[in-house]
């Protein structure tokens, strides 16, 4: 049966750069909306589930704008409120070679998600309605205020046995100076009430503290996430490692640790035409897998391969099927589909 999966998070604008130019160079720029609760909802609602955000968006055109666009990725805004002015927009200049991907953000602190008042969201009403709910560290990076509305949906949904997922996600450039040592204890707080959590063993070290002598990065990670499962209660820890190559394209390799035992999925390598959003595709065939209940073997891989998907489509948010995922676990790129 389809489940019912919740996004918390923020609609934002995506304004892009054509091709390669940097915004200093381009005179035109293509928008659209994204963010990482839209990725997650419009994802598992490709993969047959029903992906609903709770957010707020500003009671005017714009608005209006970026409700016709979510409600074509197929999700549903039921618990999407109206108020307030604005939107937050980031501005993508897409690398190319050396030259990383580069991602300015603006007028992110006064848009109407993160000036929502008390009271803007019905926790009760939303956790007796849905299976899972998804949290990322975006979002517990902006206020007090949003920590809050975070913090209050976890433990509703934990309330009533929804399953409560939280993707570590953590923006150095969103904390500001000192940043792991503000943002620790709400990271502590959201693990306590997670089931399923997103992070890999540098989110364990720098983030959460943890310490190890290991010096590569898999006996950091087969000695650390254990360590956090058991520490915060936590079901199910998954997350991938990333290899950037010399010819521009990238390697990808997805881990889950559940039942005290890892999986991993085969190393894939692809050539990338947008990077933005392929996390939120990784996470969301690790949530259809756990929801489905499928062994953490095909978990794994489907998310790997959903990930690798979503760096061939243009924009932030997967588009991929369950049925073109499940292809590209099992085939290599072929001649056209007819």
């Amino acid at each position: 049966m389809p489940k019912r999966i919740a996004a918390f998070g923020e609609v934002m604008m995506r304004l892009t750069v054509p091709g390669v130019e940097l915004l200093s160079q381009s005179g035109t720029l293509h928008y659209t909306f994204s963010g990482t609760g839209v990725n997650v909802a419009s994802a598992l609602s490709r993969m047959g589930h029903e992906g609903m955000l709770v957010t707020r968006l500003p009671d005017n055109p714009l608005g209006d704008a970026a409700a016709a666009y979510l409600r074509k990725l197929g999700i549903g805004l039921s618990f999407a409120g109206r108020g307030g002015k604005y939107l937050g927009m980031y501005f993508l200049e897409n690398g190319f070679g050396v030259r990383p991907s580069r991602v300015t953000y603006t007028n992110r602190l006064e848009s109407s998600f993160n000036t929502a008042p008390v009271g803007t969201y019905d926790f009760a009403d939303i956790a007796s309605r849905v299976d899972a709910v998804h949290f990322c560290g975006i979002a517990l990076a902006m206020n007090d205020g949003v920590r809050a509305h975070m913090k209050a949906l976890a433990r509703a949904v934990k309330q009533q046995g929804g399953t409560v997922i939280f993707d570590c996600n953590y923006r150095p450039s969103l904390w500001g100076e000192d940043g792991y040592d503000q943002a620790r204890p709400h990271y502590e707080e959201m693990l306590r009430l997670s089931d399923v959590v997103l992070m890999n063993e540098r989110d364990a070290m720098l983030t959460l503290g943890l310490h190890t002598e290991k010096e590569a990065r898999r006996e950091q990670l087969e000695e650390l996430i254990p360590q956090a499962a058991r520490t915060f209660g936590i079901r199910t820890v998954a997350g991938t490692h990333r290899f950037v190559n010399g010819d521009n394209s990238h390697s990808l390799q997805g881990f889950m640790f559940t039942s005290g035992q890892f999986a991993y999925s085969d190393l894939l390598t692809f050539a990338v035409y947008d990077r933005i959003g392929a996390g939120d595709a990784f996470a969301s065939g690790i949530i259809h897998g756990e929801l489905e209940g499928l062994p953490p073997e095909t978990t794994v891989r489907y998310a790997a391969a959903a990930g690798m998907l979503a760096h061939t489509v243009a924009g932030d948010t997967p588009m991929s099927t369950a049925q073109d995922i499940l292809k590209a676990m099992t085939a290599s790129a072929g001649d056209v589909e007819r």
